[in-house]
């Protein structure tokens, strides 16, 4: 048996293959993965050396495979490195091994550290901070100089105002004040002039020190960036027709060389090692242990999609040749009519549903901005004033013309329009009412999600109160003080809001029949009457 390829047990032989491959961006594990995970959990639980670095946490996979003979069984993954290695009896090797201690990465390491030490030696050197402490000794002697001077100049100005002020001065006498005036003013240039030639040369002696570090840091990036492509020169992965590529040319067609960490995730390695063994890939699935990262949404035992800016090209290439399953939010919904709210001359409140995104995307030209354009011609203007994700459902209000447009923006920006979701929550709230501030900026590596952060976020904050509790799920009314994205999601999800992720969330939770979040209520100032205006839609969930 192939190395690596675990055999499921016999009641696997009961389950029902899956007709196509995991989409692995959006997916409700398989009965089959669901197996492979309980094994590797069982086995991971069973690592006691491993448990204190699995509990803060790390993203495990399995691909359940068919091996030549017709044998049933699974990989096991892990992401990154576990317990200072990447290589471990139970879990496939990487796709190429960065901490080989004779890799083309250690090496290129060492000699990066070495650039490393001698920038820090001549940062930290005693004649580099002799030059420093001699500067700084010169500029408060000039500081000082200066001032004293200054002082006497205010001295004398003071004693020629007198002597002018009581009179009877002769010419020579007016004449000798004022060439004492200029004196000093060409003095305190000159002392000025004195000092800044010290320090200019000064200046020069440090110049030297400087330039040789700024020569090795720059030596250090270009010796960093030759390496980080000579290292992904060396990831090469396979895909189901057979084709090799490294991830320099999976990623040339963006125009980018991989970021950081591509390669290194649970799903190519899955693959990679699938392909290169000639097993057939079945179903997979990516799975959290532990404690979530700081300022990230990860449930422990929660199924996630593979990340976007690493995996995501990546896997488009691995997955050819494979029949995959659709990613659901790529098919338009069932055509039907506009379900409209409210109508008038001005602007039109719908009902958008979940699953519809709010104006065309990259994968779907059908949105409600199409409907609504295709059933009222009569609207000039932008007409999209605010979005819904996807798969939230609720009220959007339409613009019909730009002036409608333009002021009604400016109320969303001035957050007078005041807006109630209603929710269901995985898991029960605490507490029956309260605030949540957790600032909040996009994940750069795994878009569209967002995350937590203190220090660089924009402020997020959500009054939410507790509607009902039963069998495990809480309902929620959510009204958003701001409106930043994924708001409501995150907030509800991160341990450090409500901790129950939205049901259905695919991104900060698990996946359902659909997301249950509900714009129901929406509070606006008509822009053509100035009334107040509160418009509701309740929620079919």
């Amino acid at each position: 048996m192939i190395d690596k390829f675990h055999l499921l047990g016999e009641e696997a032989g009961a389950v029902e293959l899956p007709r196509q491959f995991t989409c692995p961006f959006l997916y409700e594990p398989h009965p089959l993965a669901l197996m492979a995970v309980e094994q590797v959990q069982r086995y991971v639980a069973s690592r006691a050396d491993w448990a204190d670095e699995m509990a803060m946490g790390k993203m495990l996979g399995v691909l359940v495979a068919v091996d030549a003979d017709g044998l049933l069984g699974y990989l096991a993954a892990f992401s990154g490195n576990l317990a200072g290695s990447v290589r471990h009896d139970y879990f496939v090797p990487p796709v190429y091994d960065l901490l080989d201690p004779e890799g083309e990465f250690k090496r290129g390491e060492a000699q990066i550290t070495a650039i490393n030490h001698e920038v820090e030696r001549l940062e930290q050197s005693a004649e580099l901070a002799a030059i420093r402490d001699r500067e700084a000794r010169l500029r408060r002697e000039m500081s000082d100089e200066i001032d004293e001077f200054k002082a006497l100049m205010t001295r004398h100005k003071q004693e020629r105002d007198s002597r002018r002020e009581a009179g009877n001065l002769t010419d020579e006498q007016q004449e000798a004040l004022l060439n004492q005036s200029r004196f000093e003013k060409a003095e305190l240039r000159r002392i000025r002039q004195r000092h800044e030639r010290t320090l200019a040369d000064l200046s020069d002696e440090m110049g030297v020190f400087l330039q040789r570090i700024d020569s090795l840091k720059s030596r250090r990036k270009a010796m960093s960036e030759a390496l980080q492509e000579r290292i992904f020169r060396l990831f090469i992965v396979a895909n189901a027709r057979g084709e090799r590529r490294d991830l320099v040319e999976v990623f040339k067609p963006l125009g980018t060389l991989p970021p950081a960490g591509a390669g290194e995730c649970c799903a190519p390695r899955l693959l990679n090692y699938a392909f290169n063994n000639g097993l057939r890939p079945v179903c997979m699935a990516e799975f959290w242990w532990g404690a979530s990262p700081v300022g990230e949404v990860r449930h422990h035992g929660h199924f996630y999609p593979a990340c976007r800016s690493k995996c995501k090209p990546i896997l488009e290439f691995m997955l050819q040749g494979l029949d995959v399953e659709d990613n659901p939010l790529g098919r338009p919904i069932e055509e039907g009519d506009l379900d409209e709210v409210y109508d008038d001359r001005w602007l039109t409140v719908l009902n958008k549903p979940s699953g519809m995104l709010t104006v065309p995307g990259k994968l779907l030209e059908d949105s409600l901005y199409t409907r609504y354009r295709a059933a009222h011609p009569e609207a000039t203007g932008p007409i999209v004033v605010h979005r819904l994700d996807q798969e939230t459902s609720g009220l959007v209000i339409f613009a019909k013309d730009k002036s409608t447009h333009k002021a009604l923006q400016q109320q969303f920006e001035a957050h007078t329009v005041r807006k109630r979701y209603i929710a269901l929550l995985d898991g029960l709230v605490p507490d029956d009412e309260g605030i949540i501030d957790l600032p909040l900026r996009p994940d750069v590596d795994d878009r569209p999600r967002q995350r937590v952060d203190r220090e660089q976020g924009k402020p997020a904050v959500t009054r939410y109160r507790v509607l009902q509790r039963a069998h495990g799920v809480t309902r929620v009314s959510l009204e958003p003080l701001t409106g930043r994205t994924h708001q409501l999601r995150v907030h509800t999800s991160h341990p450090q809001g409500l901790n129950c992720p939205i049901v259905g969330d695919r991104l900060y939770g698990t996946v359902s029949s659909r997301m249950m979040l509900h714009a129901q209520r929406i509070t606006f100032t008509h822009p053509a009457t100035g009334l107040q205006q509160t418009l509701e839609c309740p929620a079919d969930f």
